[in-house]
């Protein structure tokens, strides 16, 4: 569904010449204060009885415009004095300053949003919205859950819930106090974290969510702040959460984590030892199976063994035919200039170096076989990031790879299908750095 915007946007100039003579000139003023003819889809309240409107966006997504404009539409009624839906709303931000900076007074805020017959004023001292039909908004700071105590409401905006460090206990003061009218509802505009409070509130059965990336409010955006923001964070796992809005949940016991995986990105990889390719095979080849793990690692390996570095490049992961991992991995050994292709063959045994054959008789392989669960096989590895020792190129959009890394425990892994990205990260770097820094550590027998 296009919004009017959108359509004005897609318009010949007849038709919006015809579309603006068409309006009187009540309509024409009031055109800009029209939210429903602007707003993008994921700023609209869903229908239905819900309790709680989650929207969670990607930073610049148009969040708070969006619990700005459903405030109004609480408060405000048929004319400037007429009663709307609530009469008596909640407004929680982190501080009070972000509340009145923000919520309030923002380019995006309230005053911002209303027509000038309806705007409300604010009243410093009582830290409150009031509007010309008696409606009001009061300010509390999620660093005082204990002032929602007292208070009641029949209407709440909650704006970054997932950044407060008192959540848990602001949000079941709000719940509390939220006990006015037929049915109190409440907006929590957020970009997402992985905090217990807010998955809690998404599992809740009278929760809806609506989704948003930072690109969808594009035409409201600085040109510069996206081409900025997506050159540094695109395919990245903190893209993922800031700037596409997904939810991203670090599995309990997990070798890896959002934040460590942020410490280990670099912008380029310096001059480079070895290059190798890993492949964890997914044999069946049909429409349902998994994905083939494809992953690009290269290494500095001068030096002392615990001086290597390894650097991920790319995960060129796909689905498909035998042939068609086969010839991903090849292309991508080309590009790179890799001196091997490792593959695990415990599933397709001598099938996969047969079929990498197919395409290329003269590729130089290795067959590995795994001797150990997934968990234990990763350990190591997780070892290696932990000393600092891997890095993840900034532009090598890794997202995907990065999310089951996030799901790996020493027990096995903790999301749906398999791991296949993962296996072949943990393949090329036993090739690259484990397998030969033991040999080199080896102690050297002097034969007289």
């Amino acid at each position: 569904m296009r919004s009017g915007a959108a359509w004005l946007a897609c318009a010949t100039p007849q038709e919006v010449d015809g579309f603006l003579d068409g309006l009187g000139d009540n309509a024409l003023l009031a055109l800009p204060w029209i939210f429903e003819f602007w707003a993008l889809p994921h700023q609209l309240p869903p229908e239905g009885a819900w309790k709680s409107w989650v929207i969670m966006g990607g930073r610049g997504a148009g969040k708070t415009r969006a619990g700005a404009e459903w405030v109004r539409a609480q408060v405000e009624g048929a004319g400037p004095t007429d009663p709307g839906q609530a009469r008596r709303v909640a407004l929680v931000g982190e501080t009070f300053d972000q509340v009145r900076d923000v919520m309030v007074f923002g380019d995006s805020g309230i005053l911002a949003c209303s027509p000038p017959d309806r705007r409300p004023e604010w009243e410093a001292g009582r830290r409150r919205l009031i509007w010309p039909n008696g409606a009001t908004a009061q300010a509390f700071s999620a660093h005082e859950p204990e002032a929602l105590r007292g208070p009641q409401f029949d209407a709440a905006w909650v704006d970054e819930l997932a950044k407060w460090k008192k959540a848990e206990e602001t949000w079941d003061m709000l719940q509390f106090a939220l006990r006015l009218g037929d049915h109190p509802q409440q907006v929590i505009t957020t970009t997402p974290r992985n905090v217990g409070v807010l998955k809690a509130i998404l599992k809740n059965p009278s929760t809806v969510v609506a989704h948003a990336p930072t690109e969808a409010n594009r035409a409201y955006l600085a040109a510069s702040f996206l081409e900025e923001v997506q050159a540094r964070y695109a395919g990245t796992r903190l893209g993922r959460q800031e700037l596409e809005g997904v939810l991203l949940e670090d599995v309990e016991g997990a070798l890896w984590t959002t934040a460590a995986l942020e410490a280990a990105r670099v912008d380029r990889a310096p001059d480079l030892d070895r290059v190798v390719v890993a492949l964890d095979p997914a044999v069946s080849g049909h429409a349902g199976s998994d994905e083939c793990g494809i992953v690009v690692v290269g290494a500095v390996t001068r030096g002392p063994a615990q001086d290597w570095r390894a650097f991920v490049l790319e995960d060129a992961s796909v689905r498909g035919r035998p042939t068609d991992w086969a010839r991903a991995a090849i292309a991508v050994m080309e590009k790179y200039g890799a001196e091997r292709l490792v593959a695990e063959v415990n599933q397709g045994g001598d099938l996969v170096e047969s079929v990498i054959r197919q395409i290329d008789p003269l590729v130089p392989f290795r067959a590995l076989r795994a001797g150990r669960g997934k968990g234990l096989r990763a350990e190591p590895v997780a070892a290696l990031y932990e000393q600092g020792r891997v890095k993840h190129l900034r532009s090598a959009r890794l997202g995907a790879l990065e999310d089951q890394m996030c799901r790996m425990t020493v027990q096995g892994y903790a999301g749906r299908g398999s791991p296949d990205r993962v296996d072949a990260l943990v393949w090329a770097l036993h090739e690259l750095i484990i397998e030969p820094a033991a040999h080199w550590r080896r102690p050297q027998v002097r034969r007289l």
